[in-house]
């Protein structure tokens, strides 16, 4: 009984790890350009008491055994890079990815890689996102321009009031091998790790990278009803787990009132 204690313990823990992966999807339900994660479990080592196939006294073999489980535990919280919904703002500077791909921006002296396209013009006229790090590569835009338009390629065309072109560059999309293998270091921000392997550039549209939609922004991909039935399950399951520490208690204090 002393191991049922523990395994339901696992339990508890396993659900109580859940519980904080759907709070952080719920928090992030309306950030844009966020990506929803998921706990992965897997149920730990087993106690073979009878090993399948073991003979049996009368020379026979075991169809099964006896195998008893010793409770679950955490094994990964991935990340799924799935679509989000795009929302219109019709501001020239806001971008959306339709389909894969990061925009890189530099922070500090460290490249990190996004799915947000919310940027704005710095003081000396450069893309930059919301915290003032500039697109990669370098996009500027001269004072004069009073249009600017971003095809689905990624085409940027920065036009004067004559309707003549200032300048003319592409934006670069980003992809790697395995995204569920970035690291995720806040503020929309992802860094490569061994497991996601190493950026790819590209142009919008190609190599199997997604296109532009400019005046569009990527909101965040989580869907509250499914975190709110994910929530009443882990619920339910972290209430089950406490339940069987409550019952195999009770039965230990039968065991340990129990007169000759």
């Amino acid at each position: 009984m002393v191991r049922s204690l523990w395994t339901a313990a696992t339990g508890m823990a396993a659900q109580s790890l859940n519980m904080d992966v759907i709070a952080h999807n719920l928090a992030n339900a309306q950030t844009t350009g966020f990506k929803k994660s998921r706990a992965n479990f897997e149920d730990l080592i087993y106690q073979s008491l009878i090993p399948p196939g073991a003979e049996t006294a009368t020379d026979t073999k075991t169809a099964s055994g006896i195998q008893i489980g010793t409770g679950v535990k955490a094994v990964s919280v991935q990340k799924l890079f799935s679509q989000g919904n795009f929302v219109q703002t019709e501001n020239p500077l806001d971008l959306a990815i339709e389909g894969k791909g990061f925009f890189k921006v530099l922070r500090g002296t460290e490249e990190v890689y996004t799915r947000s396209g919310s940027f704005k013009l710095d003081a000396d006229g450069y893309l930059c996102d919301a915290e003032g790090n500039r697109l990669q590569p370098e996009v500027s835009i001269p004072r004069e321009a009073v249009t600017i338009n971003i095809d689905a390629g990624g085409k940027l065309t920065a036009l004067d009031q004559n309707g003549t072109a200032l300048v003319t560059q592409t934006i670069t999309l980003y992809d790697f091998p395995n995204p569920g293998g970035l690291i995720n270091v806040g503020k929309n921000y992802f860094k490569p790790s061994d497991a996601s392997g190493e950026a790819t550039e590209g142009a919008p549209g190609t190599d199997g990278l997604g296109t532009i939609l400019q005046g569009f922004l990527e909101n965040s991909n989580v869907n509250v009803v499914e975190e709110m039935v994910n929530m009443i399950a882990g619920q339910r399951a972290y209430e089950a787990n406490s339940k069987v520490i409550k019952t195999v208690d009770e039965m230990l204090h039968i065991a340990n009132t129990v007169k000759a």
